[in-house]
């Protein structure tokens, strides 16, 4: 579509600007806004009638004189210039360089707000990703093409685990080649330089492309975050065969922005404010992420979402839950216990853990050794709280030894630190260790073979 200018600019409320009789105009559209003087702002289409086009820019609109401004508009959507070089590269929310590093020639242009995967042409997620902590690796298993986001709360330390899994995550084989793309939208200037110093500190930026968009910049630049991370991640798992981790936090910054951008539309919101249409908008990011069938790559993301007061019922965990396969709930009791990271394994959930563990994938003894230790966790967990109410007298001699093992599980096991980088095989044998507290008769979700070469 070609350029057209616009000099009918009408008005300019915050960072929304009213231009008049615009034609041909397609929403999300990208528009320059030119004074005769002065720096031009770029802003993108929100709403298009016949009369007129609302532009939403990038950037404030102080100081923007409207009598002499011109509105270019470019007749394409964002777009983000990619290259194999994007590797170890920090940009800003809308694809712009941040570094010191030289200038990128890009290889092309894509448009951010991609295609979905035809069903058909997807691929089953069906190997495993190691991310080197336990709760994860051992109990619920990251496959490589799926979507697993991370429920946490305020003041939890989940900016801890992102940054420990973008270090530690790896494909296990030889020839396979792993990237993380790392999306922080909406963060403090002191989260995005945490951020930014552990990947170079680690060594783990030279094959992360960041993507920082902070507290202090527009709504609209944290709408398209997510999807320049999304597009980077997908053009190097499609078109260079890499296996890419999407790691975004915070999404429910993502749905704030949604919300201050709807109501500025002056949209009928929805369900505690937000806009109706944001199941599908939650959507048109995560079902970005899966493997293609004859494509060596694959794009697996985990979504990170701070529960507002707590509530796994908020529309942001709710509708991310209803589209994503599982999720890592974080805990605070255990986070005041001290354990780090603390990850509450018994309502959190891999869907396609049974289908990236086992022979040829971690080890043979995975999947009974996950099922066995959930399940006395989980009568640990119960042991613990009838001694509580009716004194530790009221225990049998065994629901002792399970009160015990709940202890011992959650101080060995999942207490392992932001620094340890756990093997699977490391994390196996710790269950192991822990499982050897009990008779062979107390195991019964493990074969007999496996007992007989590991117990």
């Amino acid at each position: 579509m070609a350029i057209r200018e616009y000099k009918t600019i009408k008005e300019v409320v915050g960072p929304l600007v009213l231009i008049k009789n615009t034609k041909d105009v397609t929403y999300d559209e990208l528009v320059y806004i030119q004074p005769k003087e002065g720096r031009t702002r770029i802003g993108k289409v929100l709403e298009v009638s016949d009369e007129a086009s609302l532009v939403q820019l990038f950037e404030g609109s102080q100081g923007l004189k409207i009598d002499d401004a011109k509105a270019v508009f470019l007749g394409r959507g964002l777009e983000l210039g990619v290259s194999p070089d994007m590797l170890g590269r920090v940009y800003d929310g809308i694809g712009r360089l941040k570094d010191d590093k030289a200038p990128l020639i890009p290889e092309k242009y894509i448009n951010v707000n991609g295609a979905p995967i035809n069903p058909y042409a997807r691929d089953y997620p069906n190997e495993f990703i190691q991310t080197g902590v336990s709760a994860i690796d051992g109990l619920n298993t990251l496959v490589r093409g799926q979507k697993l986001p991370i429920f946490s709360s305020s003041g939890l330390p989940h900016s801890r685990l992102a940054a420990q899994i973008t270090r530690q995550a790896k494909v296990l084989g030889d020839h396979e080649n792993f990237a993380v793309v790392f999306a922080a939208i909406g963060i403090t200037f002191e989260e995005a330089n945490y951020f930014i110093e552990d990947f170079r500190k680690s060594g783990a930026l030279d094959r992360t492309v960041m993507f920082v968009n902070l507290a202090n910049d527009p709504a609209v630049e944290r709408i398209s975050t997510p999807r320049m991370a999304i597009t980077a991640a997908e053009y190097l798992a499609y078109e260079l065969g890499m296996h890419v981790l999407v790691i975004m936090t915070d999404i429910t910054n993502y749905a704030e922005a949604l919300r201050e951008i709807s109501a500025a539309k002056k949209e009928v919101p929805g369900r505690r404010g937000y806009p109706g249409y944001m199941y599908t908008d939650l959507a048109s990011l995560y079902e970005r992420s899966g493997r293609i069938k004859g494509n060596r790559g694959s794009v697996t993301q985990i979504p990170i979402l701070t529960m507002p007061e707590d509530d796994i019922t908020h529309p942001i965990p709710d509708l991310t839950g209803y589209i994503t396969e599982g999720q890592i709930i974080l805990s605070r009791s255990l986070n005041l216990q001290g354990v780090t990271p603390p990850i509450d394994i018994l309502p959190s959930l891999s869907r396609l853990k049974d289908k990236g563990i086992g022979e040829g994938k971690t080890r043979e003894d995975h999947s009974d050794t996950m099922n066995q230790l959930f399940a006395n966790y989980a009568r640990g967990k119960e042991a613990k709280e009838l001694s509580t109410i009716l004194g530790e007298a009221a225990l049998s001699e065994l629901d002792k030894v399970y009160a015990k093992f709940a202890d011992r599980f959650e101080e060995e096991y999942l207490n392992q630190g932001f620094n340890t980088d756990r093997s699977i095989e490391e994390t196996l044998d710790i269950g192991w260790k822990l499982l050897r507290m009990f008779p062979v008769s107390e195991l019964r979700r493990i074969s007999e073979a496996n007992i007989k070469k590991y117990y």
